[in-house]
C-alpha cells in the first residue's frame, strides 16, 4: 500500500519544471509514496479550497515547490509610505510564485502534516516561503544548470529522509485510537 502524500505546485510552464516535477513523483513512487495533486491526479467539482482539504484530509504529508511563475522586474514596496517607520523601498527582478505555494501549506500545518517546502531560487523569501516559518530548514533549488540535479545532491538526500520520517509516523499515528489522557 502506498501511502498518499499532497504535492503542490504551479502548473509549470519550463520545461525544466516540468521534468522536475516529473524527477520528484518517479522518486516519490520509488520510496513507496503516491503523489496527488489537485487538478493533475484528482479532480472535484468543488471549490478548490474544499478540494484542498478533502485531498488533505486523506494525506500523511504535504510537499509544495514555489516554482518562478511571475517577475517583477522593478516595484515598489510600500510605496509613498507616510507613517513613522515605515520605509519605502525597491525590488528588480523579483520572482512570484502561485499564491497556493502559501495556502496549502498553511492548511496543511492546521491539520498537523509534515511539511517540505522547496523554493526555486529567485522566488521572494515572504511569508510561509521565510526560512524557518513552518519549523522546517526551506530549500533553495535552482533549475539554471542543467547538470545539477538537486534531487541528487546530498541536501536533498538529508531533509527528504526526515521529512519521509516524519510522514511515515502520520500513517502509524492515524492507524491508532483516540487518547482519552
Amino acid at each position: 500500500m502506498r501511502i498518499s502524500v499532497f504535492l503542490s505546485y504551479p502548473k509549470p510552464h519550463l520545461t525544466q519544471q516540468q521534468n522536475f516535477i516529473n524527477r520528484l513523483e518517479n522518486y516519490l513512487f520509488g520510496r513507496g509514496f503516491e503523489p496527488i495533486t489537485l487538478g493533475v491526479t484528482d479532480y472535484d467539482m468543488d471549490a478548490p479550497l474544499k478540494s484542498i482539504r478533502r485531498l488533505m484530509l486523506e494525506s500523511n504529508g504535504l510537499i509544495t515547490i514555489a516554482f518562478r511563475r511571475t517577475i517583477v522586474i522593478e516595484g515598489k514596496v510600500r510605496p509613498k509610505a507616510e507613517l513613522p517607520g515605515v520605509l519605502e523601498s525597491s525590488i528588480k527582478n523579483i520572482w512570484l510564485t502561485s499564491p497556493y505555494c502559501q495556502i496549502e501549506p498553511a492548511m496543511a500545518y492546521q491539520l498537523g502534516l509534515p511539511i517540505l517546502i522547496l523554493r526555486e531560487k529567485g522566488v521572494i523569501q515572504e511569508g510561509l516561503l521565510e526560512k524557518g516559518a513552518v519549523g522546517i530548514y526551506m530549500p533553495e533549488f535552482t533549475l539554471d544548470n542543467p547538470d545539477t540535479d538537486y534531487l541528487q545532491s546530498n541536501e536533498w538526500n538529508d531533509i527528504i529522509g526526515r521529512w519521509e520520517g516524519f510522514a511515515r509516523a502520520v500513517v502509524d499515528t492515524k492507524g491508532n485510537p483516540p487518547k482519552l489522557y
